[in-house]
Formats: C-alpha cells, sequence, structure tokens
C-alpha cells in the first residue's frame, strides 16, 4: 500500500513509438497523470500539398509498416469519393479481402508479441518463446499466413502496390486464391490452440463506461466502409465527421487528442465489437462467448480479447468473400475503371486494426492536392487512455507501487498505440515582440 506515487516510465516499452507515462499521487490522491508523446511531428498532411491524384495513397502508406493497407484505402477511398470515382464490386471484394489480413497480422502482432508477455508473466517475447513456445509458434504461422495474402494481393506483404486509385494494376489468378483459401482452412487449428491458451490468463477487473466510436454497416462488419457510429446513440455519414470529432493540441503531447459527444472515446477492436457485435460470424460469437467477451463491454484490457475474435471472424469472411469472387469469375476488363481527374473534396474513413482512420483531401481542377487533415486512431485513443487510468489508479491504489506500475502499462498496451503514426502537423503562430 502506498500513499504517495512518482512513477515515470520512460518510454513505457512493447508499444509502437516512444510514449513516457507520469503519474504523480500524494494522499492519495492524482495530483498528474499524463501519457506523455515527445515524438516530432512527421508532417504527412505538408507532404501531400501538391500531389496528384495517384500518389497520395503510396506516400501515405508509410505512415506505418503495419497499417499500410488502412493508409493505402483511407487515401484511394478519399481520392475516388473527391472525384466521383466508382470502382467495381470486383474491385471493392478484393479490396476487403487483403483488409482482413492486415487485420490479421496486425492484431496477432499485438496479441501475441505484446499483449501476451504481461499475462504470462514474461518480460518480452524473447523470454515468452521460451516459457510458452505454443504460443509464439502460433503467432509466428498465423503472421505469416496474414503478410503471404497480402503479398499475393496487393504484391508485397507491406506498402502494398497493385492497389490503386480505381481498382488494381493486377490481380491474383484463380489458382491464388484457391491456394489463399487453402491456407486459410490450414489457421482453424491454430485458432482453437489459442482459445484454448486465452481461457488460461486472467484479465484484470476494471470497468470505465466510456463513448465507443468505429464504422458501422448493416450489412457486415464494418472494416472498409460504413457511417460513423457512437455507442452514445449518434450515426453520420463519413464525409460529416467534422460535425462531431475535433482535435485539440495539449501541451504534454506531439499527437493532438481528439473529443466527439464527452471529453474523450475509445476505437479499436472493442469499439467495432460493442457496435457491430451482431455482425460477427457464429464461429466469431462463439469465440467471445467462450472468451467471456460480451457487447456492451467496458474494461478497456478485453480489447485484448476483442483482437483475437476479430482474427476468427476475419478467417471466416475471408473464406466466403474468395468463394463469392470466384463463384463471379475473375475479370481483367473490371480491374480498372476510368479515371478523370477534377476539383472536388472526399473523406476516406476505414478501421485501422487500432480503431476509426480519417483522411480529407481537396483537390483542385489540374486533379492535385490542395488541402489534406489526417486523423489516426491513436490520436483518438489518447484522451482516453488517460481518463482510463485516473479511474483504474485509485482503485488499484492499495497495491505495491511496481503492481500500479505494471498496471497502469498493461492498460496502456491494451489499447495497442501506434505512437509514431499519430504524431502529425501542429499549426504554430510566431509572434514578433
Amino acid at each position: 500500500m502506498v500513499n504517495n506515487l512518482n512513477i515515470e516510465v520512460s518510454p513505457v516499452t512493447r508499444v509502437e513509438g516512444h510514449g513516457d507515462l507520469v503519474i504523480n499521487v500524494k494522499d492519495k490522491k492524482i495530483e498528474k497523470l499524463i501519457f506523455r508523446i515527445p515524438e516530432s511531428p512527421r508532417f504527412f498532411e505538408a507532404m501531400l500539398v501538391g500531389r496528384k491524384y495517384d500518389e497520395p495513397s503510396h506516400i501515405t502508406s508509410r505512415i506505418c509498416g503495419i497499417c499500410s493497407v488502412a493508409h493505402t484505402f483511407a487515401s484511394i477511398k478519399a481520392t475516388e469519393r473527391a472525384m466521383g470515382i466508382k470502382p467495381t464490386e470486383q474491385t471493392i471484394n478484393l479490396r476487403k479481402l487483403i483488409y482482413h489480413h492486415e487485420n490479421i497480422q496486425s492484431n496477432v502482432l499485438h496479441v501475441y508479441f505484446l499483449a501476451a508477455p504481461d499475462f504470462f508473466g514474461t518480460g518480452s517475447v524473447i523470454s515468452l518463446a521460451e516459457t510458452h513456445p505454443e504460443v509464439v509458434d502460433i503467432a509466428l504461422r498465423t503472421k505469416k499466413m496474414a503478410n503471404d495474402m497480402v503479398r499475393i494481393i496487393g504484391g508485397r506483404a507491406v506498402h502494398p502496390i497493385r492497389t490503386v486509385v480505381g481498382g488494381f494494376t493486377k490481380l491474383p489468378s484463380e489458382q491464388e486464391m484457391l491456394e489463399m483459401r487453402k491456407m486459410l482452412e490450414g489457421s482453424y487449428t491454430d485458432l482453437e490452440k489459442s482459445l484454448e491458451i486465452l481461457k488460461t490468463i486472467n484479465i484484470p477487473d476494471f470497468e470505465r463506461e466510456t463513448e465507443y466510436i468505429s464504422i458501422s454497416n448493416p450489412y457486415e462488419y464494418a472494416l472498409y466502409d460504413g457511417n460513423i457510429k457512437s455507442t452514445d446513440g449518434w450515426e453520420i455519414d463519413s464525409q460529416d465527421y467534422l460535425d462531431k470529432i475535433s482535435e485539440e493540441v495539449v501541451r504534454h503531447s506531439t499527437a493532438k487528442h481528439c473529443r466527439a459527444n464527452r471529453d474523450s472515446y475509445m476505437v479499436g477492436a472493442l469499439a467495432r465489437f460493442n457496435n457491430n457485435y451482431d455482425k460477427l460470424t457464429d464461429n466469431a460469437k462463439k469465440y467471445a462467448e467462450e472468451l467471456g467477451l460480451k457487447a456492451p463491454c467496458y474494461n478497456t484490457f478485453m480489447n485484448n480479447i476483442a483482437q483475437f475474435v476479430e482474427v476468427v471472424h476475419s478467417v471466416d469472411d475471408s473464406i466466403r468473400l474468395i468463394d463469392k469472387i470466384l463463384e463471379d469469375g475473375l475479370n481483367e476488363e473490371e480491374a480498372m475503371v476510368d479515371i478523370k481527374p477534377c476539383a472536388g473534396r472526399g473523406v476516406g474513413v476505414v478501421e485501422a486494426p487500432r480503431g476509426l482512420l480519417i483522411h480529407d483531401y481537396t483537390y483542385n481542377e489540374d486533379g492535385r492536392v490542395d488541402k489534406a487533415n489526417l486523423i489516426i486512431p491513436t490520436n483518438m485513443n489518447y484522451a482516453n487512455i488517460e481518463n482510463d487510468m485516473k479511474a483504474l489508479v485509485p482503485e488499484i491504489i492499495e497495491k505495491s507501487e511496481d503492481e500500479i506500475r505494471l498496471a497502469c502499462e498493461m492498460l496502456i498496451r491494451a489499447y495497442d498505440p501506434c505512437i509514431s503514426c499519430s504524431t502529425h502537423m501542429l499549426n504554430v503562430k510566431l509572434v514578433n515582440k
């Protein structure tokens, strides 16, 4: 039991990028609690200005080596919306298929490599490989499968090159589609083993009801397309995101914080699960039930479980998509649609593995970017991370300092933050005196 705390973890480990945890407690009262982001802004919005319509998707995919497909598609969708370009159903289905496998590889990376060491009492995946080799073996096999799927459809596993504005520069063959289906069928054994392993871990007992925001679609568990929906009861067209979502600069972070209906909200797998549970496959629902995940869920630590449930859903739905594509027949004539560059504004919204991702482009009559705004999922989570910790610390104040530190680090890791991706351009006014 401690009355006073002075914790600084710099940096928090097993997250992407550099973030510092700072907690000061005096007489059991929180005096300071922040998740400090010191990374330099990366200025991607500024890089896009003046670029031709076919360039932004290749530039913005470099924002992240884990979520490159998400940035590619958010960018492409923004451009297509701005210019009135309508891709074919074949293109949409192939995009959704590749999207599932970015979601799988990213969720697997987090659940098995970054979060699992906390639950198995090891310091890293290196020591986890010694104590629980079966966990790491499953992760490597599943991640390889997902990376191979992205490579087959997109041309390479990271920063795909075949998926472009208007369609695909090259389609996978029928034989490749059948090979991918076989790979997916073979993954169920590892999913069953994972289920039994995850049943053995102890998820911290913590709940804080908050606003959960994701895209939602009446026809499917939305990852690629849908309206923006909140558990607070509102739903808007993605083009109108500014009506609800606002950004603000905070002193302790080079990444902005976001607000919507409340002073913070959560995005990511748990938000998607809470908004779209009924659209999961029956198999994914069964896994969720066996792992104690029910909608609505207000335990942030269960985001790890929601990510695994999404892996099951993505495998199930990928098989359905492959069968649909093969039934319709791959058609080279539908690989691309005609493009006529023009002026306009478009917003592309998708679900990156870590949550809602927004690209907003304004083009001039030459088809070049005049203005760009990008809102990254981790930006949207920062304020909620701090509010979660402000609720958690008083609940565990009777524990030792080491236990409190670990619990807060685990809570941050549960969000699967992608910190480097979240640091973008800040508007600074210089005043001469």
